[in-house]
C-alpha cells in the first residue's frame, strides 16, 4: 500500500484533525478525499455522504441482544457504540475498522519491517563503499536468507491480521 505524506501549517493541521475526529480519523478522511479527487469505484457512494459532525442513531434491542452485543464488543476491546459504529462503517465501504490492539500489532509489524529495511540499506551501502575502494564484497548468503525469511514472516503476519480484520467486519 502506498504512503502519501506532506507538510502543512500547524494551525491548519489542528483544524483538520478536529474535523477528522468526527470522520473516522485523519487517515480515513484523507483516503476519502484522495478517492474523491481521483475517483474509484467506492468513492461515488461515499461522496454523497456529507462530512460533518456525527449524529446519533437509536436502535432498540432486547436485554439478551444487548448482553450479547456487550460481550462481542468487549471481545474486540470496544464498547457497544464503538462496535456498532465500526460495523456500520465497514458495511458502508469505509476503511476496515481496527481495535487499539490491532493498530498496535500492525505498528509493531511496520516497525520490524522498517528495521529490516534499514539493515538491508546499511548492507547495500557498505557493499557499494567496498566496491568503490576496490575491495571485494563478501555477502553472507545465510544472512540474506535469514533477513528474507524474517521479512516474509512479518509480511505473512501482516496479511493474516488484515484478512482476519476484514473478514470479521464483513461477517465472513
Amino acid at each position: 500500500m502506498a504512503f502519501l505524506g506532506f507538510h502543512i501549517d500547524d494551525a491548519l493541521a489542528e483544524k483538520f484533525a478536529a474535523m477528522a475526529a468526527t470522520e473516522g480519523g485523519k487517515s480515513a478522511l484523507m483516503r476519502r478525499l484522495v478517492e474523491r479527487a481521483v475517483g474509484d469505484g467506492r468513492a461515488q457512494a461515499r461522496a454523497m455522504m456529507p462530512t460533518s459532525a456525527s449524529r446519533k442513531v437509536t436502535i432498540r434491542l432486547s436485554e439478551s441482544e444487548l448482553h450479547l452485543l456487550a460481550t462481542i464488543a468487549a471481545q474486540r476491546g470496544m464498547n457497544r457504540t464503538q462496535w456498532i459504529a465500526s460495523l456500520v462503517r465497514a458495511r458502508l465501504g469505509f476503511p476496515v475498522q481496527q481495535t487499539h490492539d490491532e493498530r498496535q500489532a500492525l505498528r509493531a509489524v511496520a516497525r520490524e519491517l522498517n528495521r529490516i529495511g534499514g539493515n538491508i540499506n546499511q548492507i547495500a551501502h557498505a557493499a557499494n563503499l567496498n566496491r568503490l575502494i576496490g575491495q571485494s564484497v563478501r555477502i553472507e548468503a545465510e544472512a540474506i536468507r535469514e533477513a528474507s525469511a524474517r521479512i516474509e514472516s512479518a509480511l505473512d503476519e501482516l496479511r493474516a491480521a488484515l484478512k482476519r480484520n476484514a473478514d470479521y467486519w464483513q461477517g465472513r
